[in-house]
């Protein structure tokens, strides 16, 4: 319980529009004003989707090297763009986007999944992560140092875990996340009995932090940090504050998380020393 926890906020991720919740950030100085809010209610980590002009994911570097800038001008919150992108995207413009645009770390999908609560063009279809995909992807950031979060939908995800260990293809600390009460594109059901079966399977030298969908968000995220696991929360996941309540920003939803973790005597952690537990280089002065 003496471990800082790092919160990690996904601000806007492939699904949501402005439909969903007006609040929600997509265009770059929308994401960048959000990521830095964050930053100052206690957000360690900035998990970053791009889109385009019509509100669309979108695999285009300059997006998110546009999104870089206007974040790193004001804060050193540590940069995790997505591979996932959206259902309009190819498994080429996932990896290259990130390439191109050389965040500190990555999200990495452990598995195919079907979208079967999509709407429209995208229902039923499958989002595609092979073995084969799984490893071009974790060659290519580990080549360009970039650090990848490996996300685990459900138990059977563990195998490609294993999978990219037993290949040396990532570097302890090994960091998941695990995804929970996305029913729409396969994953556990989320609740308590299955988040700890989740931790029992989890490798050595591994750190882990938690996310759940819509109104499963607070409960588990509350119980991560009574376990001392790192939490992601945010607007990508969950857009009401409360039942029938939008929620005002991202940087809304950290506030109430780091609130929380300091009411169970928990502190969450800078930028520089979440980038100290993961490994990851210190910044310098640009």
């Amino acid at each position: 319980m003496d471990q800082k926890i790092i919160v990690t906020v996904a601000m806007t991720g492939g699904m949501h529009t402005k439909a969903a919740n007006p609040n929600l950030p997509e265009q770059p100085a929308e994401i960048a004003e959000h990521a830095y809010a964050s930053f100052n209610e206690g957000a360690a980590i900035a998990h970053i989707h791009a889109r385009d002009e019509k509100g669309q994911p979108s695999g285009d570097s300059a997006i998110y090297r546009r999104i870089h800038e206007l974040i790193r001008r004001r804060c050193d919150i540590i940069l995790q763009d997505t591979t996932g992108g959206g259902a309009n995207l190819t498994v080429e413009q996932r990896i290259q986007a990130v390439l191109d645009a050389a965040p500190e770390m990555a999200s990495l999908n452990m598995g195919s999944l079907v979208r079967t609560k999509a709407k429209g063009e995208y229902r039923n279809t499958v989002f595609r992560n092979t073995t084969d995909d799984i490893e071009t992807f974790a060659r290519s950031l580990l080549e360009r140092g970039i650090k990848p979060e490996m996300e685990v939908y459900s138990h059977a995800m563990f195998r490609e875990v294993e999978n990219l260990i037993q290949k040396d293809l990532i570097r302890p600390p090994y960091l998941i996340n695990l995804v929970l009460g996305m029913a729409h594109q396969g994953a556990e059901t989320a609740n308590a009995k299955t988040l700890i079966s989740l931790i029992n399977f989890l490798p050595p030298q591994t750190m882990f932090n938690v996310c759940a969908v819509g109104p499963a968000q607070l409960p588990l995220t509350t119980l991560s940090a009574l376990l001392g696991v790192h939490v992601r929360v945010g607007m990508e996941d969950n857009v009401y504050y409360r039942q029938g309540e939008l929620v005002a920003s991202n940087a809304q939803l950290v506030a109430r998380s780091v609130r929380i973790l300091r009411e169970l005597g928990l502190e969450p952690a800078t930028p520089a020393e979440a980038r100290n537990m993961l490994g990851l280089s210190p910044r310098t002065n640009d």
